[in-house]
């Protein structure tokens, strides 16, 4: 009876083998690490108008700026910011009016990343919009009168020392932005952004118009496009992460 068990035993345990040896070898096993992808939020400084205000006389700036990932590639940004600056206004050497503009703005919009990044790679190059919007003052610190009358006189009167403000201003305007960031160290990124404006909306007065805007920058006569940029240093808070699998190669997906 011993030797009959014994006998069974070893007859499956020689089909268990046989089963082994013969199951077919897939010669392309499917990848199956994942990476977790980080989502969470950024934020930091526009590196820009410290510099400026270090540099130029008469202004001073400081802008914030931050994103929120909501997708892969889709992402929720905002800047906030103050300026303050002062200029001049004139006719070959001969200033006409100096004036002062303060005042705060918040933009508000989305990114969509177009970079096709490395296997857990983390740069970005977006393009996004933006809507703007801005409170500010002036404030006409000094200026020379227009002589209608001028056999005996000059064009221009003698400097008028007497400050006027005009508050309660505001404007709103959209933004295209087109800009990239890259991962110095971990969480740490620099980045650069170049912003067309188009303004919507201002209130100002046919006695003094708006000049200079906080956020948007130097008024135009008869157009109504602007120019910015800035360059940025911020930090990526992780919240969460979200498995993105990897890419099965595309060769061994073609044989």
């Amino acid at each position: 009876m011993l030797k009959y068990f014994i006998s069974l035993l070893l007859l499956f345990l020689g089909l268990g083998s046989y089963a082994q040896v013969n199951k077919p070898v897939d010669l392309n096993p499917k990848d199956s690490v994942e990476y977790k992808q980080k989502y969470g939020l950024r934020v930091g400084v526009d590196l820009s108008r410290p510099i400026l205000s270090f540099f130029e006389d008469g202004y001073t700036g400081l802008e914030f700026v931050g994103d929120y990932r909501l997708k892969e590639n889709l992402f929720i940004a905002a800047e906030l910011g103050n300026e303050k600056r002062t200029d001049t206004e004139g006719v070959g050497s001969t200033a006409l009016y100096n004036y002062t503009t303060s005042g705060s703005y918040i933009k508000l919009g989305f990114d969509h990343n177009t970079y096709g990044n490395w296997y857990g790679e983390q740069n970005f190059v977006t393009i996004g919009a933006r809507y703007a919007f801005s409170t500010f003052s002036q404030t006409l610190n000094n200026y020379r009168i227009f002589n209608s009358d001028r056999f005996f006189s000059e064009d221009f009167s003698d400097l008028v020392n007497t400050p006027e403000e005009f508050s309660g201003r505001n404007a709103s305007w959209l933004e295209f932005v087109l800009g990239m960031k890259a991962e110095l160290f971990k969480n740490i990124y620099a980045g650069i952004s170049v912003r067309l404006a188009y303004l919507i909306t201002q209130n100002d007065e046919e006695r003094f118009p708006n000049l200079w805007i906080p956020g948007f920058n130097k008024v135009t006569d008869g157009s109504k496009f602007g120019v910015g940029y800035n360059y940025s240093i911020s930090y990526f808070i992780p919240l969460y992460k979200k498995a993105k699998k990897k890419k099965e190669d595309t060769n061994n997906s073609q044989q």
